[in-house]
């Protein structure tokens, strides 16, 4: 499966563990459509890719709609 992500700006406490972990908010959609949330705790870029322009973009963020600012606590893992 292969989806394509857009990050917004929200950024969430997600508790793993007794732990609270940063996360961010991302929105996007599957191949065939269906529309995901998905909150991301890290982000790796490998040694010699262009770091400064990943985190150039990374900084261009979205403002979540009102359906993606809320999900229910089953989906979180």
């Amino acid at each position: 499966m292969k989806i394509t992500i857009e990050n917004t700006e929200q950024l969430v406490d997600v508790v793993v563990r007794g732990v609270s972990v940063p996360a961010r908010l991302w929105v996007g959609e599957t191949e065939s459509g269906i529309k995901v949330q998905v909150l991301v705790t890290r982000i790796a870029v490998p040694l010699g890719d262009n770091q400064v322009q990943f985190q150039k973009e990374l900084s261009e963020t979205a403002a979540p709609t009102p359906a993606d600012q809320s999900f229910p606590l089953r989906l979180i893992l």
